[in-house]
């Protein structure tokens, strides 16, 4: 009698622990479940261009679809803003010292990168040279290294651009130190890296945003001007400024902050001439940051936005672009 009481005083007891653990396991699944509220996926847009500048100011390579890596959009051999013109103490050239490195156009097919250029005859050189040096470079004060790219294309800028110095061309190789865009842009996170780009991360602008901007000028811009990464149509003027999230194919990108906007913008995509003045005084008529956050932009004006890849992939021109939220 004894041994039927105590197993049904042990029987009682498990069934309470069961069913507590049972209450818990409940508890906790409704409280997942209100503290994660589901993604809600709206569709806000439409990729038009896809834009990769192998080299840092130099000509936009459009392609139809693009690998979306952490460190910027890939076709084939060519990865946004992974060469780079330098003087030959190290020191980043860009479109602001040499506004006509914006037409100079970097490809690459076969093993081979390619230079042209207006009056210049195509230069063709390999891609990987692992006999050549590698060079210590400075890129907004940043320390990065660069594979050196040989005589050829040294001597190819240099009488392209037509100074009374000697430039030298390299190539960043995926085993060399990259840059962490904290350390000039404090609201990106520890991890992130980037290569020659002035900040990191994609850029994405809107087509209607371009198109308002152009409605206050005297002579019309193009998305060219502002170095996109991401084009986007279908969609109002400056929408993209509150897409703190978006899904694109495959690839999620989280915004970090806004596109601060340079002198670079006064150079003319189409001619390599610098004006120093428009659409730079225009877009700082109307785009300035709130005062909350001049410790973060200053006085440049906004224009375009920066995202992180939270998910790698394949981006295609004609893909839905998708806000989440939650």
């Amino acid at each position: 009698m004894d041994l039927v009481v105590n197993a049904l005083a042990q029987n009682k007891k498990a069934a309470l622990l069961i069913g507590g653990a049972g209450v818990a396991v409940l508890g906790l699944g409704l409280g997942y479940k209100y503290l994660r509220e589901p993604e809600k996926v709206v569709g806000v847009g439409v990729v038009s261009q896809l834009l990769i500048h192998p080299l840092k100011s130099g000509k936009a390579v459009s392609v139809a679809l693009a690998e979306c890596q952490k460190i910027g959009l890939k076709f084939g051999e060519m990865q946004d803003r992974h060469w780079l013109v330098v003087t030959e103490d190290g020191h980043m050239v860009t479109g602001r010292q040499q506004p006509r490195l914006v037409l100079v156009s970097l490809t690459c097919e076969g093993g081979q990168g390619r230079l042209n250029g207006p009056n210049m005859e195509e230069l063709s050189f390999p891609i990987k040279q692992p006999d050549n040096p590698v060079i210590d470079c400075r890129v907004f004060g940043a320390d990065i290294q660069g594979r050196d790219c040989g005589d050829e294309a040294s001597h190819w800028l240099t009488r392209y651009l037509g100074a009374e110095k000697t430039f030298r061309l390299v190539h960043f190789e995926p085993q060399m130190r990259a840059r962490r865009p904290v350390e000039c842009a404090p609201l990106f996170s520890q991890h992130e890296k980037s290569v020659y780009a002035d900040i990191g991360g994609v850029m994405l602008l809107s087509e209607a945003s371009v198109k308002d901007l152009s409605s206050k000028l005297e002579k019309e811009v193009t998305v060219d001007r502002f170095r996109p990464n991401i084009v986007i149509s279908d969609c109002e003027a400056f929408d993209e400024d509150s897409w703190e999230e978006i899904q694109i194919g495959s690839v999620r990108l989280q915004r970090v902050m806004s596109c601060g906007r340079c002198i670079f913008t006064t150079v003319d995509p189409e001619t390599g001439i610098i004006n120093r003045k428009e659409p730079l005084e225009t877009l700082k008529s109307y785009r300035l940051c709130q005062p909350s956050e001049k410790h973060i932009y200053k006085s440049a004006p906004l224009f375009g936005q920066l995202h992180t890849v939270k998910k790698t992939g394949i981006i295609q021109v004609g893909d839905v672009v998708y806000k989440i939220s939650r």
